[in-house]
């Protein structure tokens, strides 16, 4: 097995692939590229596990030694290429590979023992041998009598739980799981198959594994099988046919691409109101993503992590910026402060879901929420771009990166949008940059005193500048519930379904309802009395902000919160409790 034994040799990007990934294009020939350099990492990867373990029992366990293994995935390269080509191109083969080579060098056990998390080479070379149709026998780890072989699906023992082993046996491409009370054959009830749906639109083909099996088919750690019933899955299939449909439909320059960059999506839990989705760069070609309500919103989360996976396998070949991990910065689509790597992502993955939804507003101009996706997104992406292009930790790569993606990215922003949409994306814009900035931002104790002791003596407020320092704990919690309500409001029947949901919403308050609702009087009112219930409630102290009319107290509130907060908890402190609406009108006169 050549391919597989030997070490891979280096990889580079040409220049003119490198600019057109960067503007979002270069077809299939630049994710073969990428796919090719995430392959020979892999390769590195086993190499690297593969040596170790033939000197330290510890590894293994129970299990035979590892040139079992690797016999095995030798000789399912020789009868069939494709089919150690299947698992070694597995997303999960990635991720194991990175997580079991930090256990081993960090001296770490991880959430099973350590030849249970390493038995997963053995599962790989039991599926890769059994898409060849070899005859084989090779003993793999079970955990709580679960048996997960890659790419097929997984396995129920009853073997009386805990960490123990099986033997998988395999002839001519069936196969038995076998335990010491219990066994396992395809078909039989405790089997249960790793789903692949195909899906066909004007001419375009996308296959997606949807993997609720594989255990490490999470983002950081293994997780054991969370198997998914019928109507389950067919829920599933049939959102993730009509998102393809809308990207053939209305990106065609994903859907020429996407295929070859996602084979597998993790299906998570529903999340109200809500679609989280996540990627890694371990796992070429898998996302996580929540239960959908829309197939919609599931296409721009599809083109979303779609580009995380791209430019995760782009930084495989070119560096973008030093390894400057401090938590730093603003990111709109973030609650914390992020490090300039997180931004450089979050730049492009938006990109394309920007891409998506100006595509479907345009095709849909009576989509209020289509328009107001793409209002949102371009204008909150364009401003994050514009603040790092010339960040000093971006290398020369990295500003090249940044400067070619705003050549197509620049022209979006002065495109037509609805005033509704207009309106929307600055008051959610607004109203999480404050709420940012409330919890993270920390004013300098001396301004806040020189501040509070202005106040106590009726004079006016001395000039104020925003600044202060970062940190990453949270000052308050931020639900972010307002968000939610605009995208009710904005969707099908939205009024209607507004005035029914709203009080559903996790943690949403009754000012959020009237604000979104257009009834701001109704709004402050309602906010001024959660403040006087709780003068630190961060939701309302900004909602205060987004519902009063431009003026000193809304720019107060919406450019310096921190300090408006600051101010009156040292003010409570000296037996002071002014409003907050006053305070921060008086502050807000000063801010320049």
């Amino acid at each position: 097995m050549d391919q597989v034994a030997s070490a891979p040799d280096a990889h580079s990007i040409p220049w003119d692939t490198f600019d057109q990934l960067a503007a979002g294009g270069g077809g299939v020939a630049a994710l073969s590229l990428l796919r090719s350099a995430d392959r020979s990492r892999r390769l590195l990867l086993l190499l690297g596990l593969v040596d170790p373990a033939t000197t330290d029992d510890q590894l293994t366990g129970p299990l035979t030694g590892p040139s079992s293994a690797w016999d095995l995935l030798e000789r399912a390269e020789r009868a069939d290429p494709e089919a150690s080509e299947r698992v070694l191109a597995h997303p999960y083969t990635g991720s194991w590979a990175g997580y079991v080579t930090r256990l081993i060098k960090r001296g770490l056990t991880g959430e099973c023992p350590l030849w249970v998390h390493y038995g997963y080479l053995h599962t790989l070379a039991a599926a890769a041998a059994i898409h060849a149709g070899l005859d084989f026998t090779i003993r793999v780890p079970v955990w709580n009598d679960t048996v997960v072989l890659p790419t097929l699906g997984a396995a129920q023992l009853d073997e009386g739980g805990d960490f123990t082993t099986a033997e998988v046996s395999g002839e001519a491409g069936s196969f038995t799981i076998r335990g010491e009370r219990s066994q396992v054959t395809p078909g039989a009830s405790g089997w249960s198959p790793l789903r692949t749906f195909r899906f066909e639109t004007g001419g375009r083909a996308l296959e997606l594994r949807l993997d609720h099996l594989d255990p490490h088919r999470g983002l950081y750690h293994p997780v054991p099988p969370e198997r998914l019933v019928e109507a389950d899955l067919a829920t599933w299939r049939n959102l993730l046919g009509e998102a393809w449909r809308l990207i053939v439909e209305h990106v065609p320059e994903y859907a020429e691409v996407l295929p070859s960059g996602l084979v597998s999506v993790v299906p998570e839990p529903a999340v109200p109101f809500r679609l989280p989705s996540a990627s890694t760069g371990e796992a070429f070609g898998s996302m996580v993503v929540a239960a959908p309500e829309d197939p919609a919103t599931l296409a721009a989360a599809l083109v979303h992590e779609f580009q995380h996976i791209r430019l995760g396998g782009l930084l495989q070949l070119a560096r973008l910026h030093d390894d400057d991990r401090t938590e730093r910065l603003y990111a709109p689509w973030r609650e914390d402060p992020r490090p300039l790597g997180g931004l450089v992502h979050g730049v492009y993955a938006f990109f394309g879901v920007s891409a998506f939804w100006r595509a479907l507003s345009r095709a849909r101009p009576d989509d209020r929420l289509a328009a107001f996706e793409f209002a949102h997104w371009r204008a909150q992406t364009w401003q994050t771009l514009e603040a790092i292009r010339d960040d000093a930790a971006l290398t020369d790569a990295g500003r090249r990166f940044l400067a070619e993606l705003a050549t197509v990215f620049g022209p979006w922003q002065s495109e037509p949008s609805t005033a509704e949409a207009l309106r929307r994306a600055e008051t959610l814009a607004a109203d999480h940059y404050a709420g940012w900035r409330l919890r993270h931002i920390r004013p300098e104790p001396e301004t806040v005193a020189v501040l509070a002791r202005a106040w106590l003596q009726k004079a006016p407020c001395p000039p104020v500048v925003p600044n202060g320092r970062i940190d990453t704990s949270s000052d308050g919690q931020w639900p972010n519930s307002r968000a939610d309500l605009i995208r009710i409001l904005l969707g099908e029947d939205g009024e209607t379904r507004l005035s029914r949901l709203w009080s559903h919403v996790p943690h949403a308050l009754e000012g959020d309802y009237y604000l979104v609702a257009d009834r701001n009087d109704e709004a402050r009112s309602a906010y001024q009395a959660e403040l006087e219930k709780d003068p630190d409630d961060a939701p309302a102290l900004i909602g205060l902000g987004l519902s009063l009319s431009a003026g000193p107290a809304a720019r107060a509130l919406l450019a310096v919160p921190e300090l408006v907060r600051a101010v009156h908890r040292k003010l409570r402190r000296d037996g002071v409790a002014p409003a907050a609406e006053e305070l921060a009108g008086w502050i807000g006169e000063a801010v320049s």
